[in-house]
């Protein structure tokens, strides 16, 4: 049994293992969840080194019992959940005009119906908690708050997920859950190298031109690390955070205001 526990989904690099090795570090026992054993595995060596608490569940998101399956497993390992951060998503790169079917699909299914399923699975295991609750941490976008070229139905998905914080903190508040999102600029992780290609094949521009011009317009002056994100996530589950929900706030260095 622990003190604290989290699940942390698409904790396999990135900002999900960023946010799993803090949380770590904050003293809870860390669920780290994704469809690659040996990333996950890597990312639980990595916090057990440091003296902290995680295993690895290999699952994918979009199966709503998957989420059902990894809520009951922190249940039975560790006999409670707090923290369920629903941070798997991918993008596609693609003017809304071309985009395949498939693709289309695979948005919505990873990006927007595995949080759904998180907000299904969660609020059952956190009411045992009483009156601590729990807190359930969705990850949206910039792209969220203003859409993006080429990633239209990406930014489909992140505008969705900040109508979903809004009604789940509304109907889980007389639970003790507070639902919130984060909005992530131009976080230097795998996935902003992969949207960095496709706009150098799109646009005919060199690889890294993108990128570079997207972090010349953030005020702080530099592209985000995961563990920008993962001290936010931090503020929000702790003491200090808990008068906060419903809000998807940006933690971009800059580039847009709410």
């Amino acid at each position: 049994m622990s003190d604290k526990v989290a699940i942390v989904t698409g904790g396999g690099q990135g900002i999900g293992a960023g946010i799993a090795e803090r949380l770590a570090h904050d003293g809870y026992a860390v669920i780290v969840n994704g469809r690659t054993k040996s990333k996950l595995d890597s990312v639980v060596a990595h916090i057990t080194a440091q003296g902290g608490q995680a295993v690895s569940f290999v699952g994918d998101v979009q199966s709503r019992q998957v989420n059902i399956d990894m809520v009951q497993f922190a249940m039975t390992t560790y006999g409670r959940l707090d923290v369920f951060v629903a941070n798997a998503g991918i993008d596609w790169v693609d003017s809304i005009e071309e985009t395949p079917e498939a693709e289309v699909d695979n948005v919505l299914n990873i990006n927007l119906k595995s949080q759904i399923w998180a907000l299904q699975a969660a609020p059952s295991a956190m009411r045992k908690n009483g009156s601590a609750g729990g807190n359930i941490i969705l990850a949206s976008s910039i792209a969220g708050m203003e859409g993006f070229e080429l990633l239209g139905v990406y930014s489909a998905t992140k505008f969705a997920t900040r109508g979903l914080v809004q009604a789940a903190a509304k109907e889980l508040a007389a639970d003790h859950i507070r639902v919130n999102a984060y909005n992530p600029g131009i976080v230097l992780t795998p996935m902003w190298d992969e949207i960095d290609a496709r706009f150098a094949e799109r646009k005919n521009v060199p690889l890294g031109a993108t990128r570079q011009s997207f972090i010349d317009g953030i005020l702080l002056g530099r592209g985000e690390e995961p563990e920008d994100i993962a001290k936010y996530v931090s503020f929000l589950v702790s003491d200090q955070g808990d008068y906060i929900t419903g809000q998807s706030l940006a933690v971009d260095g800059g580039i847009k205001f709410q």
